[in-house]
């Protein structure tokens, strides 16, 4: 049994080699909260680095998938804009929290010259997509004890090796914060290291640097508990707005300044009110439209859903229902999906077994995501019934 993550040192010299040679760093993480803290601490830790090392480096280009319309992970058109973005410069890109599934869009990337390491903690599937280097605790010939890391705490092990010594505790105790953030917002097992960064993070909660997270201290006062407050931090991280693949949570958290923080903090707070509303109404809706219901699955779809909110919709109807369900918001042509299933369920596993109907899928047992082609979608919800049939 090893004691570091494969690849993890061979990803840091890789960075610290792309950092002295002053290359053209992207990092690409999901939308979600865990993407968006692993990203930051990513980014926090090379400039770091770089300072320490007393080397100019290029800006490094961060960007995100737009959920709404691209879906999950790498995709051509965030590709497109990507490679248009870094110039002539040799230039490594880095995915966080997504790229693990993404075999042909990697496969494109590296014919357009890009160096792609791949930071993920979903689950692998059957092809693994042709990356320079992969850091997945549950890749296959992976033997490191421990499986279950939020993508944030997987980053974070990487900024430690990447650091090292110069990692002080000011920036540590700020990485922890955000690994705590992730950790509960992606429902991670609370053991092992994350539990003990679940601590970490909320006993130094108060005197927390960040101002995004001042912010939504001093405006969601009082709480009756730090639990109940990161929940509610969480809740505004689920925003799909965004320009030019940038999420606005990403620019929420980066900020510097109290009072841009706290007038931002009130935008993401009131944007989240309304869409707690707004998956209250959908969710009682389908309740009443499902209740005679005798399928072993819920398979519900509309072209006027939203991507944001499919996920705790789904949640809430997992826990009412007790069946699997498959929520999916329909395009022109596609539809993106959202999967929660009861607990002992592999929601992975069944798409496995129907992925000859998806354009794309992937995620982690309880909680997951599909892309498919509308003229394939009562296919795959047959598929589905013969599954679980099982």
């Amino acid at each position: 049994m090893k004691d570091k993550i494969r690849n993890i040192e061979k990803a840091s010299l890789r960075i610290k080699e792309a950092i002295s040679n002053d290359e053209q760093i992207i990092i690409y993480g999901d939308s979600d909260m865990d993407g968006v803290t692993s990203v930051v601490i990513l980014e926090e830790a090379i400039n770091n680095l770089a300072s320490i090392l007393r080397k100019n480096i290029s800006k490094i280009i961060v960007a995100f998938p737009d959920r709404d319309k691209e879906g999950y992970g790498l995709n051509e058109k965030a590709l497109a804009f990507l490679n248009k973005k870094r110039g002539d410069k040799k230039s490594l890109l880095i995915l966080l929290d997504c790229g693990i599934t993404n075999v042909l869009e990697i496969k494109k990337a590296k014919q357009l010259g890009f160096e792609i390491i791949i930071v993920d903690h979903h689950k692998v599937l059957d092809k693994v997509p042709d990356a320079d280097i992969i850091v997945n605790p549950k890749h296959p010939e992976d033997n490191y004890y421990f499986k279950d890391y939020a993508n944030a705490g997987l980053t974070f092990k990487l900024t430690e090796e990447l650091l090292k010594e110069n990692m002080s505790s000011f920036l540590r105790n700020d990485f922890v914060e955000l690994v705590m953030l992730a950790t509960i917002a992606d429902m991670m097992a609370e053991e092992e290291e994350n539990q003990k960064w679940i601590y970490e993070g909320l006993a130094n909660l108060d005197k927390t640097q960040r101002p995004a997270i001042l912010a939504c201290m001093q405006i969601m006062n009082p709480f009756n508990s730090k639990r109940e407050l990161v929940n509610k931090i969480i809740s505004i991280f689920n925003t799909i707005k965004m320009k030019d693949h940038r999420i606005i949570t990403y620019d929420f958290i980066k900020l510097s300044d109290i009072k841009e923080a706290e007038k931002m903090a009130q935008e993401l707070i009131k944007d989240a009110e309304d869409r707690q509303a707004e998956i209250r109404a959908l969710t009682e809706n389908l309740k009443e439209e499902l209740k005679t219901n005798q399928s072993i699955i819920i398979f519900e779809g509309s072209k006027h859903y939203r991507a944001d909110y499919l996920g705790a919709v789904a949640s809430r109807l997992v826990n009412y229902f007790d069946k699997p369900v498959f929520l999916y918001a329909q395009k022109k042509d596609i539809s993106r999906g959202t999967v929660r299933v009861p607990k002992g369920i592999d929601a992975v596993k069944a798409m496995d077994f129907c992925k000859d109907s998806l354009m794309m899928y992937g995620g982690h047992a309880p909680a997951a995501g599909f892309t498919i082609a509308n003229e394939k979608l009562e296919e795959f919800k047959d598929c589905l019934i013969k599954y679980f049939s099982k």
